[in-house]
C-alpha cells in the first residue's frame, strides 16, 4: 500500500530559509520562534505518529496582533502555514511539512472573561478544554464537550476539528457550544464572527470556520456556552453477551425518545485493557459494555434508567451495575477516558473515527470485526455509541512496516465500510492527511469542487494546513 502524501516543498521558499527566519525573528517577541532543527523536531508529528516533517520555522505567538502579523508575512511570500493547538489531533491535521511555518497558540492561554449572566466564557485558542470547566466549577456550571483528550487538547484545536467527546449526546459537539470566535485569514486580517448571542446575522460563517481544520483562517479567541451543572448524574454499566446485542440496544433507547448524557460501548478486547488501566469495576465476563450516564432529580433519574433497563433487557441485557457513589462514578469515567492510553501500554494502534447510523451499528460492527480479521490483525472497539461516533482501535506493531501497512488499510476498509452504511468518514477527529485520500468515497466530484471554492475564497494561495483534507490531485490552480 502507498504511503500517505505531502505536497512537494516550495524551492523558492525553502532557498529563502534564512531570511524567512530573520523577518520572523523581526516580527515577534524574543523565545516565540523555534527554527533551530534540533529543537523543532517536538513539532514534527501529532498524535498521528506514523508520519512526520520538520517545519521550517515555528511561530509561538502571544497576541492576535503576532498572529495576524506572521500571517501577513506568509501570504506575502508565498509561505505555507500549519495551525497547531495541543499536537493531540489523531488524523494528522497539525502534522507540518519542510517549507511550512507552524504557528503554534500554546501561549495564547488565557480566560478573558466569565460571563455568567449570559452563560459565556471568552477564552484564548490555547486555553485547555478542561480548564474551562475547572475554572467555573465551583459556581456550578461546565462546558460540555469533553474529548477523551481534554486534559491537554485545546479550544482552537476543537474548533478546528468540531471536536466531541462522550457527553455531545445530550449537549452537542464544539459547533453546538460556540457561538463566537476571533479569525484571523491569511491577509492578516481579523474578524470576529458571531458573539455571546445564540445566533449570529449574517452568513453562518462560524458554522464553516467549526470543523475547518485550519484551511479558512487561525481562531485565537473563542466565546462558548457554558451549562449549569445537573442536580445529580449516575453512571450505569450495562453488559451484554455479544457487541451486536449492546449495538441494537443504542439504536433502540434512542430510538424511544430517551436521550441520556452518554451511552459509550466498548467490546471485551477494549473492557479487559480499561480495566487492567483503571481498576473502574467494569464486568469481565461479558463481551460488550454499554456506559450510559443519566442526571437530573433522583426522580428523573430512577425513570429514565427503568426504560433503559427495560429496553436492554430486551436484547438479553446480562449485567445492570449502578454506581453507588462519586468513586464509583469516577473509576467508570477515568477507564473510559483512559481508553486510548491504557491501550499504548500493549500495542500500538491506529484510532478510526467513522460515524454511522445507529441502526447500522450491529452491521459495522461485524464488518468491523471480519475486515480486521482479514488482515491478520487485533482490534478493540470503544466510541461515543450513542451518536454512531465510532472508534476502532487497530492493533499492530509499529516496527513492523507490513504491519503497519496492513492496519492502515484495514482502517481504511472500516472507513469505506461506515460511508456505505450511510455514515461518513469522521465525527470528531477530522479529516487530516488520514482521511483525504478518502473524501471521494464519500464525495462525488461536484461536491468537493463546491467546497474546494469556498476554501479558496478565504485562501487562494492554498497556504493554510495545505496538505490536508482534499485528495492532492484535481485541486484548482492556486
Amino acid at each position: 500500500m502507498d504511503q500517505i502524501g505531502f505536497l512537494e516543498p516550495r524551492p523558492a521558499v525553502i532557498a529563502r530559509r534564512r531570511e524567512i527566519v530573520a523577518d520572523l525573528l523581526d516580527l515577534l517577541p524574543p523565545g516565540c520562534l523555534v527554527h533551530e532543527p534540533r529543537e523543532l523536531v517536538p513539532f514534527e508529528t501529532d498524535a498521528f505518529v506514523s508520519y512526520r516533517r520538520l517545519p521550517l520555522a515555528v511561530a509561538l505567538p502571544e497576541t492576535t496582533a503576532q498572529v495576524a502579523a506572521v500571517l501577513k508575512y506568509c501570504n506575502r511570500y508565498g509561505v505555507p502555514v500549519v495551525p497547531r493547538g495541543a499536537g493531540t489531533s489523531l488524523s494528522g491535521g497539525a502534522i507540518p511539512q519542510e517549507d511550512a511555518v507552524v504557528i503554534g497558540l500554546s501561549k495564547m492561554s488565557r480566560i478573558l472573561e466569565v460571563d455568567y449572566a449570559n452563560r459565556t466564557a471568552t477564552v484564548q485558542a490555547g486555553v485547555t478544554n478542561l480548564n474551562i470547566s475547572d475554572a467555573v466549577s465551583a459556581d456550578g456550571y461546565f462546558y460540555a464537550p469533553d474529548p477523551s483528550s481534554q486534559l491537554a487538547c485545546t479550544i482552537g484545536g476543537n474548533i478546528g476539528m468540531n471536536s466531541g467527546g462522550a457527553h455531545c449526546l445530550k449537549y452537542g459537539v464544539t459547533t453546538n457550544n460556540l457561538l463566537g470566535a476571533k479569525l484571523v485569514l491569511i491577509d492578516g486580517t481579523i474578524v470576529d464572527l458571531g458573539g455571546k448571542g445564540l445566533d449570529a446575522g449574517g452568513l453562518d460563517l462560524l458554522g464553516l470556520v467549526c470543523g475547518g481544520e485550519g484551511q479558512l483562517g487561525i481562531v485565537t479567541e473563542a466565546t462558548v456556552r457554558l451549562i449549569a451543572k445537573p442536580e445529580g448524574a449516575r453512571p450505569v454499566l450495562f453488559g451484554f453477551d455479544t457487541s451486536e446485542e449492546a449495538g441494537a440496544c443504542v439504536a433502540d433507547v434512542i430510538g424511544a425518545g430517551i436521550i441520556p448524557v452518554a451511552i459509550e460501548f466498548m467490546d471485551k478486547p477494549a473492557i479487559e485493557i480499561c480495566e487492567a488501566f483503571a481498576h473502574a469495576g467494569y464486568p469481565m465476563d461479558v463481551e460488550a459494555l454499554l456506559i450510559v450516564e443519566v442526571e437530573g432529580s433522583e426522580a428523573e433519574m430512577d425513570a429514565m434508567l427503568a426504560s433503559i433497563i427495560e429496553i436492554a433487557g430486551r436484547h438479553g441485557v446480562k449485567v445492570v451495575k449502578e454506581s453507588q457513589s462519586a468513586t464509583e462514578a469516577a473509576l467508570i469515567w477515568k477507564g473510559r477516558k483512559s481508553a486510548f492510553g491504557a491501550t499504548g501500554r500493549i500495542a500500538d494502534y491506529i484510532c478510526m473515527d467513522g460515524t454511522v447510523p445507529l441502526g447500522q451499528l450491529p452491521h459495522v460492527l461485524r464488518g468491523t470485526a471480519e475486515i480486521v480479521a482479514k488482515y491478520g490483525l487485533r482490534v478493540a472497539n470503544v466510541f461515543h455509541a450513542g451518536d454512531g461516533n465510532m472508534h476502532p482501535l487497530i492493533l499492530f506493531n509499529a516496527n513492523d512496516p507490513e504491519d503497519a501497512a496492513r492496519a492502515e488499510a484495514a482502517g481504511n476498509d472500516i472507513l469505506r465500510l461506515c460511508v456505505d452504511a450511510g455514515g461518513c468518514l469522521t465525527g470528531e477527529h477530522g479529516v487530516g492527511i488520514e482521511k483525504r485520500d478518502l473524501m471521494r468515497h464519500q464525495y462525488a466530484e461536484v461536491d468537493l469542487d463546491q467546497q474546494m471554492a469556498v476554501r479558496a475564497a478565504f485562501d487562494a494561495q492554498w497556504l493554510l494546513n495545505p496538505s490536508k483534507v482534499f485528495p492532492l490531485e484535481g485541486r484548482p490552480a492556486a
